[in-house]
């Protein structure tokens, strides 16, 4: 669905396939630029002609940044607001949120999950913010932890997504995905799936890999 993407500098994560270095690390802020609330929603506002689009707050962990103004103004404007954080930080806007997506990150990561950050998380949605969990899986033992985990969250809409194997770094900007292998992990996930008849879980690609590659800023 059309959305504008906000993404914000900065992540308490350093997983070891991130495909967004160059929002995460601080040796690439004199890339960043600081935006005031306003000026953040006056170029949405651009980028959207005007009509008031679903905003997708993205990082980096836009959950480390103070948003409740940005948030303000746009509901103001008419603009709904949406953000994907691995629920490792708790922010009191969160109630403001119309939807909320928790992707705490698998043992391929290299991250520890953090159960008592993510439930703190859950419960700082407010009462008509949409909540989801989205699982990131690059391989078996990912796949068995994400059983796991959405076992004790059956509340939450799920999404699987396959890990992209070959994400571009600051370094290789203009590195081409390899789709074979990413439509392979794809197969193979809707193969398991179906084979566990794990029927309440979606599977889906990372649409904007397959439509842009790595390109940034689309």
């Amino acid at each position: 669905m059309p959305t504008v993407f906000v993404r914000t500098g900065g992540c308490d994560f350093r997983c070891s396939w991130c495909d967004t270095l160059y929002a995460v690390e601080p040796r690439f802020k004199a890339d960043w630029a600081p935006m005031s609330a306003a000026a953040v929603m006056a170029e949405v506002h651009r980028l959207s002609g005007g009509q008031p689009l679903l905003v997708t707050l993205s990082g980096g962990n836009p959950a480390l940044q103070p948003l409740t103004e940005l948030l303000e103004l746009g509901h103001a404007q008419g603009y709904t607001f949406a953000m994907e954080t691995q629920g490792s930080k708790v922010q009191d806007w969160f109630a403001m949120l119309d939807h909320l997506t928790l992707s705490p990150k698998p043992p391929s990561s290299g991250m520890a999950f953090n159960r008592s950050r993510f439930e703190a998380c859950l419960a700082a949605a407010g009462a008509q913010t949409r909540v989801s969990l989205k699982l990131v899986i690059a391989d078996e033992a990912d796949y068995q932890w994400a059983r796991e985990v959405a076992a004790d969250y059956p509340q939450l809409p799920l999404t699987l997504q396959p890990c992209n194997p070959s994400p571009a770094t600051p370094e290789q900007s203009d590195l081409e995905t390899d789709t074979e292998s990413l439509n392979a992990r794809l197969r193979w996930l809707v193969d398991k799936v179906t084979a566990d008849r794990w029927f309440n879980a979606r599977v889906l690609p990372q649409l904007h890999v397959l439509i842009w590659n790595n390109e940034r800023g689309v």
